[in-house]
């Protein structure tokens, strides 16, 4: 990591550069039994997809206001960054009626339905699968990021000093997100490459996106995001602990 990493965006580049085929986000699903492993390379040519649907399709720009109506999820994740790649503002678990942009979970439909832009829908089914009805009023993620652009360029440059991030009434800048997550990598057990933190918490707090995401970014290191981790018992839980290699935990 260097002094010119100043967005998210900038970390996920230095990241492929560094070592494109390593783990970057390994995802569970505790209640479906779903797991999907996205290798740095993996991950950077969905976030590459969604930025161009974002930017393109969607016509979102700097400054524009993306709320993120989705649980912790590798999808997630995936429109953490594309914002961060485009220069809008991830606003999570915003308020869709201020917001340019929505995008919704299967279970924030009805609350999505307020913002008066564009309204982006996730299924969120094993390997990215589509709905099998799309919702009215809403574009299919699944549908439309498959044909989008594997590169990225911003029609502008990303000001890391702008507004990136809006979490539990908190706003961040881009470059206080970089700051803030290089920061608590040592709290976090993240102790540089090769670090592997298996988070537990939500996205709905900057804590559970430091942990599920951007400090292990920050730190050249790797999560295991796990929703539902409540219905693992500390057995499975130790299983999962050893096979997949965690060197630090954030429950």
């Amino acid at each position: 990591m260097n002094a010119t990493e100043r967005t998210p965006a900038d970390l996920l580049r230095s990241a492929l550069a560094a070592d494109p085929g390593r783990p970057l986000v390994t995802y569970y699903d505790d209640a479906t039994g779903e797991r999907v492993e996205l290798s740095v390379a993996t991950f950077a040519n969905w976030v590459a997809k969604t930025a161009n649907l974002l930017q393109g399709d969607l016509a979102a720009g700097p400054g524009d206001r993306v709320a993120l109506l989705l649980p912790a999820h590798w999808q997630t994740a995936v429109w953490l960054l594309a914002c961060a790649s485009v220069g809008a503002v991830a606003d999570v678990d915003g308020n869709a009626a201020a917001a340019d942009v929505v995008v919704s979970g299967p279970d924030a439909l009805e609350a999505a339905r307020a913002c008066s832009g564009e309204r982006v829908a996730l299924a969120l089914r094993p390997l990215g699968g589509r709905f099998p009805q799309p919702p009215e009023g809403f574009v299919d993620y699944a549908v439309e990021v498959p044909g989008q652009g594997d590169r990225f360029a911003p029609f502008a440059p990303v000001d890391p000093e702008g507004p990136a991030l809006i979490v539990a009434g908190a706003e961040y800048t881009a470059a206080e997100v970089v700051e803030r997550a290089r920061a608590d990598a040592p709290s976090l057990g993240l102790t540089g490459p090769g670090s592997r933190l298996l988070s537990g918490l939500p996205y709905d707090t900057w804590e559970g996106l430091s942990a599920g995401l951007y400090g292990p970014l920050a730190a050249g290191g790797s999560v295991v995001l796990c929703r539902n981790l409540d219905r693992l018992d500390e057995e499975k839980l130790a299983q999962r602990v050893e096979s997949e290699r965690v060197t630090a935990t954030a429950r």
